[in-house]
């Protein structure tokens, strides 16, 4: 049960449909795969059915894919949830004058950048287990390869004022020892915001049937996450929430938002992110899948296929009026 204090947002309404002829055309977007030759330890990458994965640890199970075509994916994403947001980074109500900031799973880097664009004077660290981001980055940021299950963090006590996590579903064995690195690393009044999706695609209003092959993406990922030891279900539940308040933060606000599917919404701004949904879930349901279900659920390759092929058919129909759930959490270290 949440802490009535919390103000927490009701659950989101439902998204009035867009009766007309909505236009998916996002989707003659073409992303082609990096075909880099990489020689490094580090950039020896892992090669799974014709996809590249972290090599970073060999004891870190990340199931995504690091290489071109997923990477910007990740960059789409971030664009669409700009736009969901109000073209605003974060929620946290943190000092304007921010000094020291980290991104934990920082990804392709795009939302530590975004960051350190916006605040030059703060300096900026982004971490990840795959070495993906751009060389060319503001002056006042870094990327540093590192697990951040690995503990204890390589930095001093009372360090950051603002640590951001953001989509990092299926890979961290151990949360709660995560948030009390973040507790530690933390200065007293410090700030700490985490996003996550729930993985289960549904609709409100039944237009997706019970079974379609995308109704099933949910529950299958959760019995990878149960098989790996890393929860794909972040989004359910308040979980974010109670770890937060169970480590010692306080002033816990919790944002649950929608995440539509394609152009099937009458807003506007849900259509426009419902487009950029559409095209990145489109173009990394291969790359989510593959070692998901092969490597963790042990389907062929082949049966694999014949799921996205029928997941691709469902995602452009445009009866099907489907959506992710998200929420987005952030509490305060105490003062004292």
């Amino acid at each position: 049960m949440a802490d009535p204090t919390s103000n927490a947002d009701a659950r989101p309404v439902i998204i009035a449909v867009d009766d007309g002829d909505g236009q998916d055309s996002f989707l003659d977007i073409d992303h082609a795969s990096s075909t880099d030759s990489l020689t490094s330890s580090v950039l020896a990458y892992r090669k799974i059915h014709g996809r590249t994965y972290q090599n970073f640890r060999s004891d870190v199970e990340y199931w995504a894919p690091n290489d071109e075509k997923q990477n910007d994916g990740l960059d789409l994403n971030h664009q669409m949830l700009l736009i969901l947001n109000d073209n605003k980074l974060y929620r946290a109500p943190i000092d304007p004058n921010v000094q020291r900031v980290i991104d934990v799973g920082t990804g392709t880097g795009i939302w530590a950048i975004d960051f350190a664009d916006e605040n030059p004077s703060a300096e900026v660290i982004g971490t990840d287990v795959s070495p993906i981001q751009p060389n060319w980055v503001p002056p006042n940021i870094k990327f540093e390869l590192d697990d951040a299950q690995k503990v204890p963090w390589p930095y001093p006590d009372n360090y950051f004022d603002f640590v951001h996590l953001r989509l990092l579903i299926g890979s961290i064995a151990d949360w709660p020892a995560v948030y009390a690195e973040i507790f530690r690393c933390l200065k007293p009044g410090g700030w700490v915001e985490h996003t996550e999706y729930d993985c289960d695609v549904t609709s409100d209003d039944n237009s997706q049937p019970p079974d379609a092959a995308m109704a099933q993406w949910g529950p299958l990922f959760r019995e990878a996450g149960e098989k790996m030891g890393q929860a794909f279900d972040l989004a359910r539940d308040q979980k974010l929430y109670n770890w937060l308040k169970d480590t010692g933060f306080t002033g816990i606000k919790e944002h649950t938002f929608k995440l539509p599917i394609g152009s099937w919404p009458a807003e506007k701004k849900l259509k426009d992110v419902g487009n950029y949904n559409l095209v990145t879930t489109d173009q990394g349901l291969e790359g989510y899948a593959t070692y998901v279900f092969t490597n963790v659920l042990g389907w062929t390759i082949e049966q694999t296929h014949v799921f996205l092929s029928k997941a691709r058919k469902e995602l452009r129909d445009k009866s099907y009026h489907t959506y992710f759930a998200g929420v987005t959490v952030y509490a305060q270290k105490p003062e004292k």
